[in-house]
């Protein structure tokens, strides 16, 4: 499995994006929608950064944060390493461990 490239792995799968002024509330709604644990967010083009289900928990519920009017740009993660989808799955493990 983890000389097998990201690109098959990920081979099917939407990537769902949204808005960094796009509230919590929003992002969870869009989430349960397609089933999934996280968000892309795009500023103009470009990966701002992503908010997952951690984020929501950690940066929105544990600080008490209204859901409706907090921005994902307030509690996504920013600074993301990225790789190539070309790359094999060891080297993301590797950068994670």
């Amino acid at each position: 499995m983890t000389d097998r490239l990201i690109k098959k792995i990920i081979e099917g799968q939407e990537i769902v994006t949204s808005t960094a002024d796009t509230t919590v509330s929003d992002a969870a709604s869009l989430m349960r929608e397609h089933h999934i644990g996280a968000v892309v967010v795009d500023e103009n083009g470009k990966l701002a950064g992503i908010f997952t289900e951690r984020d929501a928990l950690f940066r929105v519920l544990a600080e008490g944060r209204d859901p409706a009017t907090t921005p994902l740009d307030t509690v996504m993660t920013r600074d993301l390493q990225t790789i190539s989808a070309d790359c094999a799955f060891d080297t993301a493990l590797r950068m994670i461990g």
